[in-house]
């Protein structure tokens, strides 16, 4: 059995028998994997600590053949967030990305610079002067974007049509964007009919969809309540539907 190290992410655990847990790791080097960790609920064990969720530890596994658990043997802390425990929006935030991170990815499928963006959300949230809303929501941007489930926001979702700001008008001067799940993100004026879940998008909203999808920390400047509550909904909507089932923290998120 091949012997591998890794730097890996705690997002799921649970008893296996009286002394040992299953747990699922996301690890920066070999994707997601799922491991038994033998004696790991003993309060004396070598994993200590390290198996409690949302902990980032350095990992040994041994790597056992398609289907069955990988076995655990080491797991040392590297960090933790206490600011989340200070924080239950954070908190639930943090939930919430790591039910994203068991639903979303596939196993033994890296994604390195993915694994850099969870950590330093978790680093994040909690912290003073970060607002929780935005600084989630440019996660699940960058998640999804990673995955290849990104919503179309600077162009047409239907039509290709490329969008600039500021955005052009249609009959009678109104906005002509709107955003659809269903459709695969923003809708031209011309397309919008073909969707009947569309909601109609203003440019406020838009600009800070495109600002939070974008790489870079312009999420932090994304202050307005009404923004930040119309950003979260059309997030749920479309996480929802491209899932195909309501994500079960989704509830507890805030904007």
């Amino acid at each position: 059995m091949p012997q591998e190290r890794a730097t890996a992410l705690i997002i799921r655990a649970s008893d296996f028998s009286e002394t040992s847990r299953v747990v699922t790791l996301w690890t920066r080097e070999l994707g997601k994997a799922r491991a038994l960790a033998k004696g790991g609920r003993r309060l004396k064990s070598n994993f200590d600590v390290a198996l409690d969720l949302l902990t980032v530890c350095g990992i040994v596994l041994l790597r056992k053949s398609s289907g069955n658990l990988d076995l655990l043997t080491e797991a040392r802390v590297e960090e933790r967030f206490p600011a989340l425990t200070q924080d239950l929006s954070a908190l639930y935030a943090a939930y919430y990305i790591a039910e994203m991170l068991s639903d979303w990815t596939q196993d033994h499928d890296p994604h390195p610079s993915l694994f850099d963006e969870v950590v330093a959300t978790l680093r994040n949230l909690g912290q003073p002067g970060i607002l929780t809303g935005p600084c989630l929501a440019h996660f699940e941007l960058v998640l999804l974007r990673e995955l290849g489930y990104g919503p179309a926001l600077d162009f047409c979702a239907d039509c290709g049509e490329t969008f600039s700001s500021p955005l052009p008008l249609g009959d009678g001067g109104s906005l002509r964007l709107a955003f659809s799940a269903a459709g695969g993100g923003v809708l031209c004026e011309t397309c919008q009919a073909k969707q009947r879940d569309r909601r109609a998008l203003n440019e406020d909203t838009w600009r800070a969809l495109v600002t939070m999808q974008n790489a870079g920390e312009g999420w932090r400047d994304v202050h307005d309540p009404r923004l930040r509550g119309e950003v979260r909904q059309l997030l749920n909507d479309y996480v929802t539907y491209q899932l195909g089932r309501r994500p079960r923290l989704l509830p507890y998120l805030g904007s």
